[in-house]
Formats: C-alpha cells, structure tokens, sequence
C-alpha cells in the first residue's frame, strides 16, 4: 500500500522505516527538517528507558495542584490564561491516577512498549549508520537519603513487578560512580537495563535518511485535513494538493488532535510544555545519566554537552515560552556538580522549549481509527516519546500490514475517550 506518515519525529521515523521492511510505499510529510529543534524529539533528555512504566498521575498528586498553580517555577505549573482550556485534560489526568490500582493497571500497558528499548533503537541506528549514538550505560535515580527513595517505594514496587531491575546503590558506591555529584545525595537505584541517545535530533534525522535511501519520499508540509469518504480514505490534503493513499499515520505530535477528530476519535490530547539547557563544555557531568528525586528532570551527558531536562508547564501551543523554567534546569545543574562554575557565561548554555504530545491516562494513542480504518493513530507519548518509538514504529506496521501486533495495543485504544 502507499502510506503517508504525518510527522518524523521518533515515532514517524521509526513508522516509515518499519512500513519499508514490510514492502509499502511511504510518504513522509513533516514541515521541518527532520530532527530538528521544532520536534519534541529534537529536545527531550534522551533516555532509553525501560524503568518508564508509570503514568504521570498518582494517588494524592490532587493535593499538590494547588502548591503548582501559585509556583509559576515549580515542577509543574500551569498558566492562569489556559486554565479553564486545560481544566478537562487536568481533571482527567488527576482521576487516572487516583488510585494505585489505576496506576498497576496503566504500567501493564506501558511496560512492553518500553521493554528493551536501548536494544531496539540500537538496532535501529546499525542500520542508519549511528550506532554511536546510542549508550547502554544505565541510569541512576539519585536521592538525598534512603528514607526519600522509601517514600517512593510504592511506585518502586510497581516497577520491579513489571520486570525492572533496580539495584541499591549506598553512598560510598555512589561517590565511586559519580565522583563529582554534589553530597547532599547519599542513595541511588541503578537501572542497569537503561540507556541514553547522545543526539536524539541527529538519531531521528538518520532514520528519516535511512527511510528516504529506502525509496521514501519526503514533503515539506503540513496536513491540513484527511479526505475520507464512505468510510475510506481518499488521501491526505496538504498545501492546496491533494497527497492520494491508501493509507495514513497520524504521527504529528501535540498536533494530532485535529486530525484524530476527522478520523472520528475525540481523543483528549494537550501538550505537556517540557524545556531543556545543555551546558556546553561541562567541568563537570555525570558517568550514568541521572535522574535526582528533588529536582524531577535528567541530566544526560550528550554530544552537545551536559543536557538537563525536564519540567511540565500547561499552557497550550501557542503561548510564548518562559525561559525562566529553562534557568531553572542550568541552577539545579549547577547545584548538583560543584564542579561547574557559578558565573557560567549565558553563551556557554543553550535553552529550548518544545511540546510533549500527553494525554491525561499517560498512555498513548495507537491503533486503527474508529471513523475510518485506513488512519493509523500513533501519537500522545507524553514523557516517554523517543523511548517507546521503536516498538510504536513496530506496532504501526503491524496494524498497516494486517499482522498481530508484536505486543498488546488494547491499552492504546484510541476509542478509549470516545
């Protein structure tokens, strides 16, 4: 069949190169250049995650809202101006969590998505020619002392009953891992399953290369609309022509929505609004990609340098960034390696902000569309976007080709919101 992708960020590349392998005929249509800054895979902290099993909700996390609505710089905030827009998306992420039942329920889906993911992509970057850029290191989630990772040891729990692996690491261990992290932290989990892309951009960039040299073909553009009649697609309208199909994947990110609704799904999908700073040059970076519990982001050393990411800001699309969230990334990276300078020159730190496509349960949306089962959804991978597009990318294959998908995709249901 000829299949268009609608987006190249990780989880169109990876869509176009498995559609190939399954002797389709593919059309990528992004309007950027792949990989680059306006994709939400371009900025994210480049973690290949296995331990990323949990939705973002949690039981008691309804407490915290308030806290978060009057810190316009804490971990999570949401802008005044988008609250009532945001209100639904909130009130129905906070109920998908409200339980710890829920949340066991959501990690079943979340697991096999991420399961093997350093091996996947790694796979996946021999064949694009940058298997340098993908490491097998490990990760480390860091705490000041044992009692903060025994407040967390619900969610732990969870974790390791869906197969992960966490090995204690004490303090003395830790400052043999991390020589230079800053001492007030004293405890660590090592997840020795996990693994880092040292250049998430250039990473997808190569697949989306790789699919072209494969007899894809690219366009510059934007969908602007699916044409369906009877219940089939016709193909897919972008900049006045009509791009003719036989099939489409709506891979577009926090852009998908729009598209989901012609295809018949009311999917609730907004954008989790994340930043990042790379210090360039770092005196200082960790060994093992880290992830500190007071400061709810990830340092990982890149190409670039030393990328810190993270933070959630609702505030929809449109609104301009606040650079601010990104300073606060460069102070918590400050404070954590001594070794970095205080009066680090603002040329030596790069700051961006890009759009995590999230929906409210924390699971994504893939699988065939409810008003037409030519469209393909495949977006709404909120934090967990560049480590569960390879199995997406394997997934959307299967659907296209008729095969039985590799994992359960029931969870992903589109239709759930319906």
């Amino acid at each position: 069949m000829h299949v268009v992708v609608i987006g190249a960020g990780i989880a169109g590349a990876v869509s176009a190169v498995e559609l190939l392998r399954d002797g389709h005929t593919v059309t990528i249509l992004e309007p950027g250049e792949p990989g680059g800054e306006q994709s939400a895979s371009y900025g994210n902290g480049g973690w290949l995650s296995p331990s990323s099993v949990l939705p973002v909700s949690s039981p008691g996390l309804w407490k915290k809202v308030p806290g978060y609505l009057a810190d316009p710089l804490g971990p999570l905030t949401i802008r005044w101006s988008y609250f009532l827009k945001a209100l639904p998306w909130l009130t129905r992420m906070l109920t998908s969590g409200w339980t710890w039942g829920r949340v066991k329920e959501a990690s079943l889906g979340l697991a096999p998505l991420v399961a093997g993911s350093p091996e996947l992509h790694l796979r996946l970057a021999t064949e694009a020619g940058v298997a340098d850029l993908i490491k097998r290191t490990g990760q480390l989630y860091i705490f000041p002392t044992k009692q903060d990772y025994e407040a967390s040891r619900e969610s732990w729990d969870i974790r390791r009953a869906r197969g992960v692996k966490a090995i204690e690491v004490d303090e003395d261990e830790l400052r043999q891992r991390e020589p230079g992290l800053d001492r007030r932290y004293k405890f660590a989990l090592y997840c020795e399953d996990g693994g880092h892309c040292t250049d998430p951009g250039a990473y997808v960039a190569a697949l989306v290369r790789l699919a072209e040299e494969r007899g894809a073909k690219r366009i510059q553009g934007t969908a602007d609309r699916l044409e369906i009649a009877g219940g089939r697609l016709k193909g897919v309208h972008s900049g006045g022509r009509l791009i003719a199909c036989d099939a489409t994947v709506i891979a577009a990110g926090a852009h998908s929505r729009a598209l989901a609704h012609q295809a018949g799904d009311r999917v609730v999908l907004d954008t989790e609004r994340g930043y990042h700073a790379v210090i360039e040059s770092p005196e200082a970076s960790p060994r093992t990609p880290i992830m500190p519990s007071d400061g709810k982001m990830v340092h990982t050393p890149m190409a670039g340098g030393l990328r810190i990411a993270g933070q959630v800001e609702i505030a929809g699309l449109e609104a301009a960034p606040n650079w601010k969230r990104a300073e606060i990334l460069r102070d918590h990276a400050l404070r954590t390696w001594p070794a970095l300078p205080r009066d680090l020159p603002a040329e030596r730190v790069k700051v961006w902000m890009g759009h995590r496509p999230s929906t409210p349960d924390g699971l994504p949306c893939i699988g065939r569309a409810t008003g037409c089962a030519d469209v393909v959804h495949a977006f709404g991978h909120g934090h967990i976007g560049l480590a569960s597009g390879a199995m997406t990318g394997r997934l959307v294959a299967d659907i296209v080709s008729g095969k039985p998908p590799t994992i359960p995709i029931a969870p992903f249901n589109p239709a759930r919101f319906n």
